[in-house]
């Protein structure tokens, strides 16, 4: 679990703390590129500060949906190699959070909840939500409905 949570915080660090070097390196590599040409610190800055609209102006849509895919797949790899049995349905959560996060993301300069525009930080964020929901469900549908059949 140590290795996801670092993974959370950048990914590559999972991976470093696996053994895993030049994998580690390369999402860093990847993530600090995506970082830069997508300005996300910049709307991550913004965003806090509460310009919402100065920070959907910053963003570079095209290179910013690329990071849910890199966070996800970095933390799910650090976590797959962290865990020796493991469910084989276990990357679900992983793979839909990073696609319903692209989703968040697609829409975050027009969605507004409650009147309030959310923007390319907090309305992604939320987007985690449903890709676990339904992540998980999967997973234990399909774990139920696999062992179900085997006995």
């Amino acid at each position: 679990m140590e290795k996801l949570f670092w993974s959370i915080a950048l990914p590559g660090f999972g991976q470093l703390l696996n053994g895993r070097y030049v994998k580690g390196f390369v999402f860093i590599a990847l993530e600090v590129l995506i970082n830069v040409l997508s300005n996300f610190n910049e709307i991550i800055m913004l965003s806090f500060q509460g310009d919402i609209q100065g920070a959907i102006l910053k963003a570079d849509y095209q290179w910013l949906m690329f990071y849910p895919c890199l966070y996800f797949f970095a933390m799910w790899d650090a976590f797959k190699d962290d865990k020796k049995n493991m469910s084989r349905y276990a990357f679900l959560p992983f793979a839909f959070s990073a696609g319903s996060v692209t989703i968040g993301l697609m829409y975050s300069s027009d969605i507004k909840l409650f009147g309030l525009l959310l923007g390319p930080v907090f309305l992604p964020m939320l987007f985690v939500l449903p890709g676990l929901i339904v992540g998980f469900l999967i997973w234990y549908l399909l774990t139920y409905f696999s062992t179900k059949r085997s006995t």
